[in-house]
C-alpha cells in the first residue's frame, strides 16, 4: 500500500518550486514544466523517491540506530521537533554548530556540562552559590539547551540525516559526506540533488508540503520500531522456551553411570596373573630333583 497518494501531494503544494531564474540544473530531471515563472516538480517522481526513501529509513530504524533531523529554517523546526519527539529520535532545529558530526566528541562534552548542570541543581549545590554564579550558570544551561538539547540523548553518531533544505543546510551534509552517513532530503528546485542519497522532489518552503513529508518518514520509523519491538519479543520467547526445554532435559536424557563392579574382576585378573607369573619361577628348580630320585 503507497504511503500516500498523488491527491495528497497536490492539496499540500508539494509541486510548487522555486522561480525559474533560481532554478539548479541539477534539479531539471525531477521538473515537470514551468508555469507563470515558477517550475512545477513532477509528483510522479516524488511518489517513487518518498517510497524509496521511507523503505531505506525503515530498514535503518529497525536495526536499532538513530535517524538525526535537521530542520533550521523558521517554517520547518516547530514541525520537525514536535515530529521527531514524538518517536524518540534526535533533532536539531536552532542552528548547525559546525563540527557537529565531525568534531563529535567535543559536541558531547557540551553535552556533558549540560547533564552536570542538572545534577548540581538536584544535588542542591547550586543553591548554596551566589546570585551571581546561579544567574551564570542558568543563561549557559538555556543556550545549551537550546543548542543541544535536541540531541541530548544521541551518544554516537547517527545512522543517517534528515534535512529539509539542504541549500540552508549544507554544512550539515557536507559533514555527512566526510563521514559517509546516509542523507534524506527535501530538495527543492533551487538546490543540488547530487550530494543527497535520498533526495525527496518536493516544496521545501510550505508548512503543509513539509508537515506531509515528514510525516510520511515518521510513519516508516514507527514502522520500523514496531517490527523491532516484535522482534525482540519473539526472540525472547524463543529464549524462555529454551531454557525450559534445557530445564526439563536432564531427568530424562542423563546418561547412565558405568557400573563399579565391571572394573573390579578384570582387576582382580590381573592381580592373579602377576601372582601366578611371581609364583612361577620359584616352582621350576624343583622339576630336575625330581628327574634325579628317578
Amino acid at each position: 500500500m503507497a504511503r500516500t497518494t498523488y491527491q495528497d501531494l497536490l492539496d499540500a503544494g508539494v509541486h510548487f518550486g522555486h522561480l525559474t531564474r533560481k532554478w539548479d540544473p541539477k534539479m531539471s530531471q525531477y521538473i515537470f514544466m514551468e508555469r507563470n515563472g515558477i517550475h512545477i516538480i513532477d509528483l510522479n517522481k516524488t511518489l517513487t523517491k518518498v517510497e524509496e526513501a521511507a523503505a531505506a529509513i525503515k530498514q535503518i530504524v529497525k536495526s536499532g540506530r538513530k535517524v538525526l533531523f535537521v530542520a533550521t529554517k523558521k517554517q520547518a523546526k516547530d514541525i520537525v521537533a514536535e515530529y521527531a519527539k514524538g518517536v524518540n529520535m534526535p533533532f536539531v532545529t536552532e542552528r548547525w554548530l559546525g563540527g557537529m558530526l565531525t568534531n563529535f566528541a567535543t559536541v558531547r562534552k557540551s553535552i556533558k556540562k549540560m547533564s552536570n548542570i542538572d545534577k548540581l541543581t538536584k544535588d542542591g549545590t547550586y543553591s548554596n552559590l551566589s546570585k551571581k554564579e546561579r544567574l551564570m550558570i542558568q543563561r549557559e544551561r538555556i543556550k545549551l539547551e537550546t543548542l543541544l538539547g535536541g540531541i541530548a540523548d544521541l551518544n554516537r553518531l547517527p545512522a543517517a540525516l534528515f534535512l529539509i533544505d539542504v541549500k540552508k543546510e549544507h554544512i550539515a551534509v557536507s559533514e555527512a559526506l566526510k563521514l559517509n552517513i546516509p542523507t534524506f532530503a527535501m530538495v527543492d528546485t533551487n538546490s543540488d540533488p547530487s550530494n543527497i542519497d535520498f533526495p525527496i522532489p518536493a516544496n521545501d518552503d510550505a508548512t503543509k508540503s513539509i508537515s506531509l513529508i515528514t510525516g510520511i518518514i515518521i510513519k516508516a520509523i514507527e514502522e520500523g520500531l514496531d517490527e523491532r519491538k516484535r522482534e525482540k519479543e519473539d526472540e525472547a520467547e524463543k529464549e524462555a522456551a529454551l531454557a525450559k526445554a534445557k530445564a526439563d532435559s536432564p531427568k530424562a536424557e542423563a546418561p547412565a553411570a558405568p557400573a563399579a563392579p565391571a572394573a573390579a574382576p578384570a582387576e582382580g585378573g590381573k592381580r592373579k596373573r602377576v601372582a601366578a607369573e611371581a609364583e612361577a619361577p620359584a616352582a621350576a628348580p624343583s622339576a630336575p630333583a625330581e628327574k634325579e630320585e628317578e
